[in-house]
């Protein structure tokens, strides 16, 4: 659930192992609960519920789940009150750091976070510190051999997109607001696109290159380590290195 580029989050989830979809489950269902409690459990009323729904439903988690996780969230016998918190700071070779955390108890993750960072050649910095260097958009991807170009560009287009993007060798790439996001979403699943992702996210306005072994090892790390936790919803940074993946 984080990401170097717009299409690491897509990446990350189809190597995901089962106790990595299990980890994932847990950081969707806490999602659920927030949104449950501060929209109610009605998704066609609850539209943050829905994108919720949605998101979950994209990672593969099993519709029990998702109901099992409403249903909690909107009884009175709920579970632990989560409170969301960002945190920003630094990475190895000063690549810039987001990361979003829904947690029961903020000592704890403010302790894990401090950790992570010191560990692996960063340092936490202030709110706001970071935030400035990245853009919030919505991104769909559809995969090029699941829809017809001119035909996806139109109907996104008249959904609302702000943007449709072809560049890539596997997906298309499909841009709206953070405002506008659902209805787009919604607009193209009613034509019956399939989707690979969808969600809204920070995009970073410029990238920070590593090219030191030591950096690119330690910030490989500081991303693993922060996926790894179950506090952590989502992690964003503007890195490349040269010797990776994806």
């Amino acid at each position: 659930m984080s990401g170097h580029s717009k299409w690491s989050n897509i990446k990350h989830k189809k190597e995901k192992s089962d106790s990595q979809r299990a980890k994932i489950f847990t950081k969707i269902g806490r999602e659920i609960a927030v949104v449950v409690r501060s929209g109610g459990p009605d998704p066609e009323v609850n539209s943050k519920l829905k994108d919720v729904i949605a998101k979950a439903r994209q990672n593969n988690m099993p519709n029990d789940n998702i109901q099992r996780c409403i249903k909690k969230a909107s009884g009175e016998m709920s579970a632990n009150d989560y409170e969301n918190i960002i945190y920003e700071g630094y990475g190895p070779g000063g690549v810039a750091v987001i990361v979003e955390t829904l947690t029961d108890n903020r000592n704890r993750t403010a302790g894990d976070m401090r950790h992570y960072f010191d560990k692996y050649g960063g340092n936490l910095g202030q709110n706001g510190c970071v935030t400035f260097m990245f853009d919030e958009r919505g991104i769909i991807l559809i995969a090029k051999d699941k829809a017809d170009e001119d035909a996806l560009m139109m109907d996104a287009l008249d959904a609302g997109a702000e943007d449709f993007n072809a560049e890539e060798d596997d997906f298309y790439e499909i841009i709206t607001s953070p405002e506008d996001f659902s209805a787009v979403r919604d607009a193209l699943e009613e034509k019956g696109y399939e989707f690979d992702s969808a969600e809204v996210t920070k995009i970073p306005q410029t990238t920070v290159t590593l090219t030191d072994e030591l950096d690119i090892k330690n910030m490989n790390k500081l991303i693993e380590m922060l996926d790894d936790n179950d506090d952590v919803q989502n992690v964003y940074h503007n890195c490349e290195m040269d010797d990776e993946e994806g």
